[in-house]
């Protein structure tokens, strides 16, 4: 079975965190701060603060925004629930905005028109989540001249874009949001197993998220509403969590950042070789921008019945017959249980649904090798056949 995502670990990797094993620290050493380091130097952003998963980030990455009850969050609807649940854990209300049909990102031109509905009904946003399809940021600076006018925070969910580009800088840098939050979950471009990251150019969101992800404790003088006892002395100040990443993970994470840029090159070098190789079938092929440089996390290609394909169902039940791993991506978070018990509807955002029913992922990742991709290609072929 050739699956849709595979880490790739090298002999460095392991020689590193069995260094760990064998250092006096597991977690709350070295290997984090050295990891973050390096993160943000990657992204050429001031500050990262690293976590136990994205998850955890964008629920911190909320909190030092100040989402909480009474608030609402917009994301997409195309993308994992935790782009969603992060508002919900606050206590806030969730509201979603359509893609576009060719990239399955957050339509600028759907976003401004319930942005000024909502400024009608007085139910603006207090932050807005664009989500990073398959690894293409989205249109952050139509976000961003949104976010100006009617004065909402922007996180950036990256979780498939680190080593991408926008406008020819990092996805991360931040120039067109508050917080940008990635994940170093095994499939994604980078791991740390599990894992990931807040991004931000704000020095004092940086101090919130750092508190927020161990217990809302700080060690230092100068954020202490006392006089410290002696070089033990903490104070708690808020209601945080116990997010932190171990040392164990930093550590692979940052041996796995030395190979970003050629993981990046890889996959996007296997993406052009499928856009080719898929020429000619009824397919939609992933949608690109000019000045956008995806960082290729997914290959997510549609079925077009109205070409003559069959049904992605049997597409999708041949292609894992012929032993291609194929998954979708994604259901759409409006459609699951827990957000109709809140008043959603199937039929409420159609270009993700549409995106929906035609979508499936096809292995992509950088060990992939060329007989591999081909053979994905040829059960393609064959799986397209009425």
């Amino acid at each position: 079975m050739i699956p849709y995502g595979r880490q790739d670990i090298s002999d460095d990797d392991v020689a590193t965190v069995v260094a760990v094993l064998r250092s006096d620290f597991l977690t709350q050493g070295p290997e984090v701060p050295r990891f973050e380091a390096a993160l943000a130097q990657a992204c050429d952003v001031p500050h990262a603060v690293a976590m136990n998963s994205a998850t955890s980030a964008l629920h911190v990455a909320c909190l030092a925004l100040g989402l909480g009850p009474g608030d609402r969050l917009w994301t997409s609807p195309n993308t994992f629930v935790a782009s969603a649940n992060c508002a919900r854990y606050c206590g806030a209300e969730v509201g979603f905005v359509d893609v576009e049909p060719d990239t399955g990102n957050m339509s600028v031109a759907d976003l401004a028109a319930r942005l000024a509905q909502a400024e009608k009904d007085g139910t603006l946003p207090k932050v807005v989540v664009p989500v990073h399809f398959a690894g293409l940021s989205c249109d952050m600076a139509g976000i961003a001249a949104l976010a100006q006018r009617y004065g909402f925070r922007v996180i950036e969910d990256a979780s498939h874009a680190v080593g991408g580009r926008y406008q020819g800088e990092h996805v991360g840098h931040g120039r067109h949001s508050d917080i940008t939050v990635l994940s170093f979950h095994p499939v994604k471009i980078v791991t740390t197993a599990e894992g990931g990251a807040a991004l931000t150019r704000d020095a004092g969101l940086a101090q919130a998220m750092q508190r927020l992800r161990s217990h809302g404790i700080t060690r230092e003088p100068s954020q202490m509403r006392g006089e410290p006892e002696g070089p033990w002395y903490y104070e708690q100040l808020e209601l945080g969590f116990n997010y932190r990443l171990t040392d164990l993970q930093a550590a692979l994470g940052r041996s796995q950042l030395a190979r970003l840029s050629d993981y990046v090159a890889r996959r996007r070098a296997l993406a052009d070789r499928y856009d080719a190789l898929l020429q000619g079938l009824p397919l939609c092929t992933p949608g690109r921008r000019s000045g956008v440089e995806s960082a290729w996390h997914l290959y997510v290609v549609g079925v077009d019945e109205a070409a003559g394909a069959p049904p992605r169902r049997q597409v999708f039940d041949r292609l894992r017959a012929a032993g291609i791993g194929v998954n979708v991506h994604y259901i759409p978070v409006h459609w699951q249980p827990y957000y109709q018990a809140l008043g959603f509807r199937r039929g409420q955002f159609p270009q993700a649904e549409a995106h929906y029913r035609r979508a499936i992922s096809l292995p992509l990742f950088p060990t992939l090798g060329l007989d591999a991709q081909d053979r994905v290609v040829a059960a393609l072929r064959e799986a397209l056949r009425p």
